[in-house]
């Protein structure tokens, strides 16, 4: 709270309007908990809120992906390839949706969540929301990629031919 004070203090003492721009703002989330199997694709919805009397300019919004178990890789341009959003005005008491298109690239447990912050880079926390825990349960399949036709095919028709040369030399 001290920190927030003194860094709005300094923003108006200073006259940096965009140290102003992340306070006011909350972003809430569609839901707090995801369930879903390796390799699907889901889509998360945020709500960027401007609680301000006036207008909020300038934001840039950030999808994060981290790893809650630490046991699965990260990389956050293969789990969603719009991680980042420059945001239009959001008028006072106002607000925007992000619809955030996201994969399910590794099995395991990882937390989501949005950050909000000024596109001036100025020194302020950025605002972010609740973590959405995400699991992905792995996929055991057995014909992964449609394999199972060709790993059974092939050595059967070897084995046809094999045996149809015997045949023939033995006949």
């Amino acid at each position: 709270m001290r920190r927030l004070l003194l860094a709005s203090l300094l923003g108006v003492l200073v006259g940096a309007p965009a140290a102003q721009a992340a306070t006011g703002l909350a972003v809430v989330n569609d839901r707090t908990a995801i369930a879903v199997k390796l390799g699907h694709k889901f889509v998360l919805h945020s709500r960027i809120e401007n609680r301000r009397g006036s207008a909020a300019a300038g934001l840039v919004a950030h999808l994060n992906v981290v790893d809650l178990s630490g046991h699965t890789y990260v990389d956050p341009e293969d789990w969603s390839s719009s991680r980042t959003r420059y945001l239009k005005p959001i008028p006072a008491d106002g607000s925007t949706t992000l619809t955030w298109p996201i994969n399910a690239v590794n099995a395991g447990t990882v937390g989501i969540y949005i950050a909000v912050l000024p596109r001036s880079g100025a020194a302020v926390p950025p605002t972010t929301g609740p973590t959405v825990r995400i699991r992905i349960q792995d996929r055991k399949t057995l014909n992964s990629g449609g394999i199972l036709p060709l790993a059974l095919g092939i050595p059967g028709a070897l084995g046809l031919l094999a045996l149809g040369v015997r045949l023939r030399r033995a006949g």
